[in-house]
């Protein structure tokens, strides 16, 4: 498939086997939490099928007049591929191997603002290739220290328009029919600022941990529940049966 965009003419090419990915390291120790964060809550809510892929500092591929273009975003949920995992495991391309990203999130590491690069000419910015190339309806900017959270939607007119939160300080991506928005608490002994999935009915989705203390917290109760039936038979004269 080609198309045109700018100067561009954009064709979704598979990654060559020989191309060599850089090898840098993330960013910072704070963007592997997140994204694991985010997709945890997602896995254990059922909202990740087996051909959903979810990504972290994963490379997703465009071909721009005969050269490829690679960007890593933070985390991106992939809805649907339709090819074998084994197929990605190095890299995606939209169109070819499944579909467009739902959404991309970029989490504020440095001070040169890349993430809002609209740096057109060849390599083009990651913003530029998010809204232009790729055409990823919505794109997520983090600030983890802060827990400045912008949403940027793609409109008819083709380009991110920032989007207001609800009364909640959520933001609605439809296409995932849920809610995304900061939560504050601590996880994995990391205190600060969290981006957290709600459902339609503001319920937040939890993570295993929070699963867990629900469970531990239910026995407690019947535990208790049990004792003091215990001792009210007791006190009627009538020994409980263990």
């Amino acid at each position: 498939m080609t198309t045109l965009t700018q100067d561009y003419q954009i064709t979704w090419e598979k990654l060559p086997d020989d191309y060599k990915l850089p090898d840098d390291p993330v960013d910072n120790i704070n963007q592997p939490a997140l994204a694991a964060a985010l997709t945890e809550s997602l896995q254990l809510a059922g909202k990740i099928s087996t051909n959903t892929l979810t990504t972290t500092n994963y490379g997703i591929c465009a071909t721009l007049n005969n050269k490829m273009v690679i960007k890593a975003p933070d985390w991106a949920f992939i809805a649907k591929i339709n090819v074998s995992r084994e197929e990605v495991t190095r890299s995606y391309t939209p169109q070819l191997q499944g579909d467009i990203p739902v959404i991309v999130m970029e989490f504020i590491s440095d001070t040169q603002e890349t993430e809002y690069s609209i740096k057109a000419t060849y390599p083009p910015g990651k913003w530029f290739f998010y809204e232009r190339i790729l055409k990823v309806p919505n794109y997520i900017i983090f600030e983890p220290d802060s827990g400045s959270i912008e949403m940027y939607r793609l409109e008819n007119i083709e380009q991110y328009i920032l989007q207001e939160p609800n009364e909640n300080q959520r933001y609605w991506i439809a296409e995932m029919n849920l809610y995304l928005g900061v939560w504050q608490g601590t996880r994995e002994n990391r205190a600060g600022k969290w981006l957290r999935w709600w459902d339609e009915q503001g319920n937040l989705l939890p993570w295993g941990s929070e699963l867990a203390e629900q469970e531990r917290q239910r026995a407690e109760q019947e535990r208790q529940r049990a004792e003091r039936l215990a001792a009210q038979l007791r006190a009627a004269g009538i020994e409980p049966e263990v």
